[in-house]
């Protein structure tokens, strides 16, 4: 029988009244009963291909330091990673990295759009009602920022990178982001890595931001370096402050353009 409550997306601070907007698309490793577990074990249940682990943390931190609103995922990103489109053969991976996940194999149609009706699109209708609130709110200036993070060996190969600010076209927010950083120096920083749009990582960030005009970018980080609260505590109020810095260094950019 299905549970009696779960939830695909969970809200924070939807009052806030900081002109940004925060997404966690891979913010929770539960698997509804439902879905009979997807015939994983426990290391994969809790691994950084069930979930981006620390992101919910980091992201609910720099949710109430910015005073911005937050919209969390609630399911594994194994039984839908909404931060794919129906079409895209790792919404609903048989395999991811080395993980194998056997109740996505052969999924059928029918299978693979209930799951798209289920989870995908509670969460970027909720989204996209938050975002447009938010922008009728404090204007054009809305920043869209989605938290992520990755892991620091990848198909047995060690990332060096330690933060990623990624972006499809649009690159403004980004760029300034890695500005700040570089010349801070505290960490190891790069745009558009570990991964870029030909991925497929950009799919909310376009959907919610670029594609409406808004400035966006995906903050990737490092896995082992927000994997307890205390370090995502500390993360976020790093990452704070190149947020307010970026978006100040872009209203003076607008001010002076003609």
């Amino acid at each position: 029988m299905p549970e009696a409550i779960w939830s695909p997306v969970h809200l924070h601070r939807t009052t806030g009244s900081a002109p940004f907007v925060l997404l966690c698309e891979h913010a929770s490793l539960h698997i509804p009963t439902e879905f009979n577990g997807l015939g994983i074990d426990t290391e994969t249940a809790t691994s950084h291909a069930a979930w981006d682990i620390g992101a919910l943390d980091v992201a609910t931190a720099l949710s109430d330091l910015l005073d911005a609103p937050l919209v969390a995922g609630g399911v594994s990103r194994l039984v839908y990673d909404c931060n794919r489109p129906l079409e895209a053969p790792d919404a609903m991976p048989a395999k991811s990295e080395i993980f194998a996940v056997p109740g996505n194999e052969d999924l059928t149609d029918g299978e693979r759009q209930n799951r798209f009706g289920l989870i995908h699109n509670p969460f970027h209708n909720t989204a996209a009602e938050l975002v447009r609130t938010q922008r009728e709110r404090v204007g054009d200036a809305l920043t869209i920022l989605t938290i992520h993070s990755f892991t620091p060996i990848y198909h047995g190969g060690r990332r060096e990178v330690e933060i990623g600010f990624l972006f499809d076209k649009s690159s403004a927010f980004s760029e300034a982001m890695q500005s700040i950083e570089t010349a801070e120096g505290q960490f190891m920083t790069a745009l558009n890595q570990p991964y870029d749009a030909t991925d497929g990582v950009t799919y909310s960030l376009r959907k919610h931001g670029e594609d409406h005009g808004l400035d966006s970018t995906m903050i990737e980080i490092r896995n082992d370096l927000i994997n307890t609260k205390e370090k995502a505590i500390t993360m976020a109020n790093h990452l704070s402050r190149s947020i307010l810095r970026s978006q100040e260094a872009l209203e003076r950019l607008r001010q002076v353009s003609p």
